[in-house]
């Protein structure tokens, strides 16, 4: 019936695995719980053991770092279900009918996408870029998402079909954060598989600090350069591409790159601060991404 599938790394993902199991338990379906922590050689891993004493759940943690993309493919690997449900260690369940809401829907479609929220209040300044972008680009409502079903596809949260899964699984020759759900998304759009987009959303917990999410954004502008020059993705998937299209059509990529040069400290002030502004991330990621095809 149902693998539930949660890639950990340096997180005590115990609190989720319990909620999950009791809720499979009280829908009484056929399910397992797949739990593997990517060779974190985290303390948290004390906590993440207990897993093993719930019925149907299992943690493993692994000797050697795969990387995020490779840690999901090899859930889906060690899966026996025909359904497949990833979610991130770091989430949690906001509603208590939430493995129900799935099931109902389980018959119907390829992929379901049930959706991510973050907090009301952010939970300091130091992570107010990710809260932002999160709260305000990213977090949207099914009415929403169902206009664009492929280009809102996050895969913390959804459950895919497994022979639907491995036609197109995640790359796992790109290591570097970032833009693997773009990818996946943009094949299973090839696919013209069936999605569909429930409200039955997760909240995202751990929230990463401003600087650490710079770097992360960075490495998944490179990451998408990487996939637009290889051809692995389509300018008009993603909006981003298509303004650079744009540009370069306009012979201004050059120009807009030393101008990221010129102000490039000015912006990452602003996005490090205690009042970063999405405006300025916006154009701090046109700018490097302009950046990255002139190297």
């Amino acid at each position: 019936m149902l693998s539930i599938l949660i890639p950990i790394y340096n997180y005590n993902a115990y609190p989720l695995v319990q909620e999950l199991q009791k809720q499979c338990m009280k829908c009484e379906i056929d399910f397992e719980i797949l739990c593997q922590d990517d060779a974190s050689q985290s303390p948290l891993n004390q906590f993440n053991e207990n897993i093993n004493l719930l019925p149907n759940c299992n943690f493993m943690s692994l000797d050697k770092n795969i990387a995020h993309r490779e840690n999901r493919n090899s859930l889906a690997k060690k899966s026996k279900f025909d359904n497949l449900l990833f979610i991130d260690g770091d989430s949690i369940i906001l509603n208590t009918n939430y493995i129900h809401n799935y099931v109902e829907n389980i018959h119907d479609s390829d992929v379901i996408y049930g959706g991510r929220l973050h907090p009301e209040k952010c939970p300091s300044n130091l992570q107010k870029l990710r809260w932002k972008y999160g709260k305000f680009i990213e977090d949207q409502p099914t009415l929403n998402r169902k206009k664009t079903p492929y280009k809102s596809l996050l895969f913390n949260n959804t459950l895919i079909k497994k022979k639907c899964f491995n036609k197109v699984k995640f790359d796992k020759s790109i290591i570097k954060y970032g833009h693997d759900d773009t990818q996946l998304s943009f094949q299973l759009a090839l696919l013209q598989a069936k999605v569909n987009h429930i409200e039955n959303p997760v909240e995202h917990g751990d929230i990463d600090t401003n600087l650490v999410y710079l770097k992360k954004t960075k490495e998944a502008l490179e990451n998408l350069m990487l996939l637009y020059e290889n051809r692995q993705i389509d300018g008009k998937f993603v909006k981003l591409i298509f303004l650079f299209e744009w540009l370069s059509n306009l012979k201004l990529t050059y120009l807009i790159s030393q101008c990221y040069l010129f102000f490039e400290k000015r912006l990452i002030k602003n996005l490090k601060g205690n009042n970063p502004n999405l405006v300025v991330f916006t154009l701090f990621r046109i700018g490097y991404f302009c950046t990255i095809k002139r190297s």
